[in-house]
């Protein structure tokens, strides 16, 4: 939005309490502000790309120093309002936990990482933000803002640190001792030099659990993640083939992993949403293998309308269905189960997309019985 050609008038303290109430109002559990200095952030975000962790992630790289350089990248800016807004479905039982740890010991299951359960949340949020911009206009007049999540090259968790929402766990992700690490972050970043809140302390102390269980050793020390190992990046972010070495240590992940985030002692504290948006669509919590790899483009454009999911294209979800179908024949002792993952992929070998029929003869190549 352009901004404002005079300064509006208000309270800053004043202001700062109504837009934490219109926040929570929106489904937002915390708001912030957050002071846009990020040098610190620099040297390691160079660093970072300087080593390839991410991947073809191009875009990570597209905007250089601009993401860590708010004012650059949206002139004018010189807060930030900082959100975040938890995601676990209203009706979580108290050891879902456990519950999904439990899920990826059964390797006929398909497991979807939590968030991408039900809506996609970057409509959610980017909604409920720009509601809150239009909450500040209407009560202090035009103001220079721009709404992002997730959608920009902005560095939400450096970001949500400055601000207080929480500190960067060694998994990389955003951690507060009130609510853990399972919720969504946005940002608007504004003109108005509004008192900014006191940077979070770290308190992950000694504890390396998320480093230990990472399945691909992606977290390659406390705070830096080679996106290129991650199981997020390879069935979100990545487009082509799998590598074979990394196949296996997939198990029945198709969409993302939670792993780093379940073993963390402070997702004891997490929250679930006050928002219906986040609740489990179609099954995707108790969804089989055989189930979901049955959906032709039309079966999987029409059950995940709306979904987060919906943007890898039905080639890349028939892919990692695949390798976690190939993992499961590995140790499937139900003769019958087998035979019936085998005539699945045997059914896709013809299947036109080359990537697609990889993934499928390999899956059956770990099958013990041809």
């Amino acid at each position: 939005m352009p901004h404002a050609t005079e300064p509006p008038r208000y309270d800053p303290i004043v202001l700062v309490a109504q837009i934490r109430d219109w926040g929570q109002a929106l489904g937002f559990d915390r708001v912030q502000i957050a002071d846009i200095d990020l040098g610190d952030a620099e040297a390691g975000l160079l660093a970072w790309l300087e080593k390839g962790f991410h991947g073809s992630m191009d875009y990570m790289a597209n905007h250089g120093l601009k993401r860590a350089r708010p004012a650059e990248l949206v002139p004018g800016t010189v807060r930030a309002i900082v959100a975040r807004m938890p995601y676990l479905p209203i009706d979580t039982p108290p050891d879902w936990r456990d519950r999904e740890q439990r899920r990826l010991m059964q390797p006929g299951e398909a497991v979807v990482s939590l968030y991408a359960r039900g809506r996609d949340y970057h409509k959610v949020l980017r909604s409920r933000l720009q509601q809150l911009a239009d909450r500040i206009a209407d009560a202090i007049g035009p103001f220079g803002y721009r709404v992002f999540t997730d959608s920009a090259p902005v560095m939400e968790v450096a970001l949500a640190t400055r601000g207080g929402l929480g500190w960067r766990g060694k998994h990389t992700l955003l951690l507060d001792r009130d609510a853990g690490s399972m919720f969504f972050l946005g940002e608007i970043l504004i003109d108005l030099p509004l008192p900014a809140d006191p940077p979070s302390e770290p308190h992950c102390g000694t504890c390396t659990r998320c480093l230990d269980v990472c399945p691909t050793q992606a977290i390659v020390a406390p705070y830096v993640l080679d996106a290129r190992r991650c199981i997020s990046y390879l069935t979100i972010e990545h487009t082509g083939s799998i590598p074979e070495a990394l196949r296996a240590p997939l198990g029945n992940r198709i969409y993302g992993c939670d792993d780093c985030q379940t073993v963390c002692p402070w997702n004891k504290f997490a929250r679930c949403a006050t928002l219906p948006d986040f609740d489990v669509r179609h099954a995707l919590d108790s969804s089989t293998l055989l189930e979901l790899f049955a959906w032709d483009a039309d079966a999987f454009s029409r059950h995940l309308e709306g979904s987060p999911i919906r943007r890898i294209g039905h080639e890349r979800w028939l892919r990692n269905l695949a390798v976690a179908l190939g993992n499961a024949l590995r140790s499937e002792t139900d003769s019958a189960h087998a035979a019936a993952m085998r005539a699945a992929l045997q059914a896709r070998l013809t299947h036109p997309s080359p990537l697609v029929r990889e993934h499928v003869q390999w899956a059956l190549d770990q099958s013990p019985i041809t």
